[in-house]
C-alpha cells in the first residue's frame, strides 16, 4: 500500500500526451512521465485493501502494493528490485500492457484504480536512469546449452531466465533484429524501438547469443540444432492470421494488417521494407500505404487499432474500423462484475487521433475496378440476439442495410488461427491442441519430443504480452529442472526463499 488516506485524498491521474496534431507528424512516442510528486501521490492511492486482488489479476503475479509502498516511500531501488523479481520486461509491459492488474484493483469497485500501469513504466525508467539497472553476472556456468527459436516477449523471457541459471542460451530470429512482436508487430509510437534495443543489448552483455535472419527449418537445419543443444525451447508466437475469405479477396488493396504494419515499421528504421522474402515473415513483395486513400480496419482490436494510428500517420483520406461484435458498454454491468477483466469500450490514443468506429457490421464483398484495383467494401449491418445461459451469441443480417462503402485499402485485424506449422513444426513432427498450436502440458511446458518445450503464444494461443513473458519465465524454470534436477529460478508458484526452508 501507499498512504493510508491516499486512495482519499487523491484521484487517478494519468501523465500528459502530446496534442494529436503534433504527434501525427512522428512516430515517436508522445506519453511523458510523470513529476515526481504526481508519481508519489499516484502510489499513494494503492489502500490497505487486505487481499490484493491486483496480484492475482497480473499474469506475472507482480507484486503490486508492495512496489507502490516502495515508490510512496521514494525508495527507488527497492521498487525496482520488488518489480524486476517477476517482470522481466517492465519497460514493454509499462507501456502496452491493457492492464489486467487494474481490473482487479479492489479500489476499482467504486473509484478509479491505482495506475499500476504508468508507475511500473516509471519504475523502470528511472532504474535506467539512476544507474540501478546494471548487467548481470553469471558466476558459474552449468556447461548446458539451450536453444531459444523466436526472439519475441516469451523467447526473450525464457533466454534471460535460463541465462541466469548459468546455461549457455543461444537465441534464433528468422527477421533482421530481435524482439519479434515487440519490434515489428507494435508502432514505434507505442513502443520506440531504442527501448527494444536497450533491452536486448543488457541481454547480449549477460552473455545471450542472439543470431538473426536464422529461419529454423528453412535456412537454419532443427536436426543439427536437436544434436548440438541440450534443450530447445519453442517460442515462435501466434502467426497465422485469421482470413477473410470472401468475394474479391484477391484484389490489390487487401492486406493482413501484420504486413502494413511490420513494412512500416521497417521503413520508420530505416531499412529495406521489400527484401528478405524469402527468411523473414510478413514481407510483402511491393511497397504499401495508406496515404490519400479511403481505409477500411476489418476488427476492433488493438492490431485494428495500431492499423488506425499508422495509417492516420501516413495521410490517410479517411480511416473507418469495424467490428463484428456489438458496441462494448462503458462500465460493468452484471454480467461483469469486479474483478473480472471486464469487455468494456475501449478507447486508444489511435482512435483519439481519428477513427470512425462501427459496430456490428460484416463485409460481405471486396469489390474492384477494372484494373484489378480495390474501390469498395460491400457491408451489412447486423443485429444480435441475447443468448441463452451457455449458449453462443448469435446474429442476423438487418434486411435492406446492405451497402457499398469507398475504400482503397483494407486492412484485416481479425486475430490469429495458431502458429505457422509448415516448416519447424512439421520437420519436428511436433503434435497440436484442437486449435492448432503446439502441444505442450500446462505444468511443465514440455513436448512429447525429448528436450523440446513451447512457450508463449505458440502453445497458448494468441495473448497477451505479458502473458507471454509469464510462459517464457515459467517455462524457463522447467527446462532449468530438466537440465539439472531441480531449479532455483522464480516462479509464480515457487519462491527461491521456500527452496530454503
Amino acid at each position: 500500500m501507499g498512504k493510508p488516506t491516499g486512495f482519499i485524498e487523491f484521484t487517478r491521474e494519468t501523465p500528459e500526451k502530446r496534442p494529436v496534431e503534433e504527434r501525427l507528424k512522428h512516430y515517436r512516442e508522445f506519453v511523458g512521465l510523470f513529476p515526481e510528486e504526481k508519481l508519489n501521490k499516484q502510489a499513494a492511492r494503492c489502500m490497505d485493501c487486505g487481499v490484493p486482488f491486483c496480484q492475482s489479476g497480473c499474469p506475472l503475479g507482480n507484486v503490486i502494493p508492495e512496489f507502490n509502498d516502495a515508490i510512496y516511500k521514494k525508495n527507488y531501488q527497492q521498487a525496482y528490485e520488488i518489480l524486476t523479481s517477476t517482470n522481466n520486461f517492465p519497460e514493454f509491459t509499462g507501456r502496452i500492457c491493457p492492464a489486467p492488474c487494474e481490473s482487479a484493483c479492489v479500489l476499482g469497485i467504486n473509484q478509479p484504480p491505482v495506475t499500476i500501469e504508468e508507475i511500473e513504466k516509471h519504475i523502470i525508467e528511472i532504474a535506467f536512469e539512476k544507474g540501478f539497472v546494471k548487467p548481470k553476472k553469471i558466476n558459474v556456468r552449468t556447461g548446458k546449452k539451450v536453444a531459444v527459436i523466436g526472439s519475441g516477449p516469451s523467447g526473450m523471457a525464457a533466454a534471460t531466465q535460463l541465462n541466469y541459471a548459468g546455461h549457455s542460451v543461444t537465441v534464433y530470429e528468422r527477421d533482421e533484429k530481435p524482439g519479434g512482436l515487440l519490434r515489428y508487430g507494435i508502432p514505434d509510437f507505442k513502443l520506440e524501438k531504442w527501448v527494444v534495443d536497450r533491452r536486448i543489448n543488457l541481454m547480449k552483455e549477460e552473455g545471450v547469443e542472439f543470431i538473426c535472419h536464422a529461419n529454423v527449418g528453412v535456412n537454419v537445419n532443427i536436426n543439427d540444432i536437436l544434436r548440438q543443444f541440450d534443450a530447445v525451447v519453442l517460442c515462435g508466437g501466434s502467426t497465422v492470421p485469421r482470413d477473410l475469405p470472401i468475394p474479391g479477396r484477391e484484389l490489390n488493396g487487401v492486406h493482413f494488417a501484420m504486413n502494413f504494419l511490420k513494412q512500416n515499421n521497417k521503413r520508420v528504421d530505416g531499412k529495406d521494407f521489400l527484401a528478405h522474402g524469402d527468411i523473414e515473415s510478413n514481407i510483402l513483395t511491393e511497397e504499401v500505404t495508406a496515404t490519400g486513400k479511403n481505409v477500411i480496419v476489418i476488427g476492433g482490436g488493438d492490431t485494428g487499432s495500431d492499423c488506425v494510428g499508422t495509417s492516420n500517420r501516413q495521410g490517410a483520406a479517411s480511416v473507418t474500423q469495424f467490428e463484428l461484435l456489438p458496441k462494448p458498454p462503458v462500465s460493468r454491468t452484471d454480467e461483469m462484475p469486479w474483478p473480472t477483466y471486464p469487455m468494456l469500450l475501449k478507447t486508444t490514443t489511435s482512435h483519439e487521433e481519428g477513427a470512425n468506429r462501427q459496430w456490428s457490421i460484416a463485409t460481405k464483398a471486396f469489390i474492384g475496378d477494372e484494373n484489378g484495383n480495390l474501390k469498395a467494401l460491400k457491408i451489412v449491418d447486423l443485429e444480435w440476439s441475447s443468448p441463452a445461459p451457455g449458449q453462443p451469441a448469435r446474429f442476423n443480417e438487418i434486411p435492406g442495410s446492405e451497402r457499398e462503402i469507398p475504400c482503397e485499402l483494407a486492412l484485416l485485424a481479425m486475430g490469429f488461427l495458431h502458429p505457422q506449422h509448415e516448416g519447424l513444426l512439421e520437420q519436428l513432427g511436433v503434435e497440436y491442441d484442437k486449435r492448432g498450436n503446439v502441444m505442450a502440458t500446462d505444468k511443465d511446458y514440455r513436448t512429447p519430443i525429448k528436450k523440446v518445450f513451447a512457450a508463449g503464444d505458440i502453445r497458448r494461443g494468441q495473448s497477451l504480452v505479458v502473458w507471454a513473458i509469464s510462459e517464457g519465465r515459467e517455462c524457463a524454470r522447467s527446462v532449468d529442472e530438466f537440465l539439472m534436477g531441480s531449479s532455483l529460478l522464480e516462479s509464480k508458484d515457487k519462491s527461491m526463499l521456500l527452496a530454503f526452508e
